[in-house]
């Protein structure tokens, strides 16, 4: 049986998809091609992901859907290190491995120093 506290979130999450209207459900997928096609404009495939023998995001909605986590998570922190060191921040690049929580953390924090 489920809580009133959780039949008045899945209340307000319906009211707000509603008040954005039909194509707010499209929306993330409007935004993951920008940002593909600002990294391509920032040569991400040759400066960030060759260096780290990845391949390049495998389609243009390649964070908009949790397809595979763990790899989206390492593809994320690896952009962010990217992004950090080429804004002028020396910043270590995390290892596929490393605790998600001390990653997300260290790349908070780098951005907050900005």
């Amino acid at each position: 049986r489920r809580g009133a506290a959780e039949r008045d979130r899945e209340r307000d999450e319906e009211g707000l998809a509603a008040e954005r209207g039909p194509g707010a459900a499209y929306h993330m997928f409007v935004l993951m091609e920008d940002l593909l096609d600002k990294l391509k404009l920032l040569n991400y495939e040759e400066e960030a992901l060759r260096r780290h023998n990845m391949r390049p995001l495998s389609s243009r909605h390649y964070f908009a859907l949790p397809t595979n986590p763990g790899e989206q998570f390492f593809m994320f922190c690896t952009l962010a290190a990217w992004m950090i060191t080429k804004a002028g921040h020396p910043f270590e690049q995390p290892q596929e491995y490393d605790d998600p929580n001390a990653v997300i953390s260290n790349v908070l924090s780098e951005l907050r120093s900005f």
